[in-house]
């Protein structure tokens, strides 16, 4: 696991407003993650978990506070500026795949390879690698509805790695997954981690499978990140 720091989080606060009533949803969020590492975030329902992730993401923007990923800041970005850091320098992986239904998993690949600049004539080929990398080769040219919630969630995974993001975040991977096979997608993920360094961070009600795929946990609750634990993996 490396020394620098792929992202630092401070004093970060995220209101939304309904009307006249202000409903703040992070109170002030402080966390720091290091290149290679794995960190989870745990929290029940509403505690900021996903808002936290799509801040990060650039899905979204913070009311205030500072989010560095990799040396720059992301509070001050153009849309522009956020839109090409999301399609370099993280990927994300949703609970709901968040896949084009009437594309197949070859063509959902190609597709962001496309935004992410990549020439046409590679495109095949480095999404059917992708694919492959993922168990996923001998489906190539199955869509989304043809295909189990499974290999739904690793074309996905496959697809935030597209453009060699140096950050995954995974918001819920295994929401609506069965027990057996949430393993087998948060063992992708430990692999990944492992074996390509990639750093990933990980939300996630399951506090047993966070730990033992996790260097950290982090606890959030109610916008207030209450600790963190070591996990079962260390270097």
């Amino acid at each position: 696991m490396g020394l620098e720091q792929a992202l630092v989080v401070s004093a970060l606060k995220k209101t939304y407003t309904k009307g006249t009533i202000d409903i703040p949803v992070l109170r002030g969020v402080d966390m720091h993650v290091a290149e290679g590492e794995f960190v989870s975030i745990t929290g029940r329902s509403g505690s900021g978990k996903s808002t936290l992730l799509n801040l990060i993401g650039g899905l979204d923007t913070a009311t205030s506070g500072s989010i560095v990923v990799h040396g720059r800041e992301l509070t001050g970005m153009s849309r522009t500026e956020l839109a090409v850091h999301r399609r370099r320098t993280v990927g994300m992986v949703f609970q709901s795949f968040n896949l084009i239904q009437s594309r197949t998993a070859l063509e959902n690949i190609t597709l962001a390879l496309a935004f992410g600049g990549h020439p046409r004539p590679t495109r095949r080929q480095r999404a059917g690698e992708l694919l492959s990398s993922v168990g996923l080769g001998h489906r190539l040219d199955h869509t989304p509805g043809e295909l189990s919630g499974g290999e739904a969630q690793r074309v996905a995974i496959a697809r935030a790695l597209a453009n060699a993001p140096g950050i995954l975040l995974a918001d819920e991977p295994t929401g609506n997954l069965d027990s057996r096979t949430s393993c087998e997608i948060i063992e992708l993920l430990r692999q990944l981690n492992r074996k390509q360094g990639i750093t990933v961070i990980m939300v996630t009600h399951e506090e047993d499978a966070a730990r033992s795929v996790s260097h950290r946990v982090l606890r959030l609750l109610d916008g207030v990140l209450l600790g963190e634990a070591s996990g079962e993996v260390s270097e």
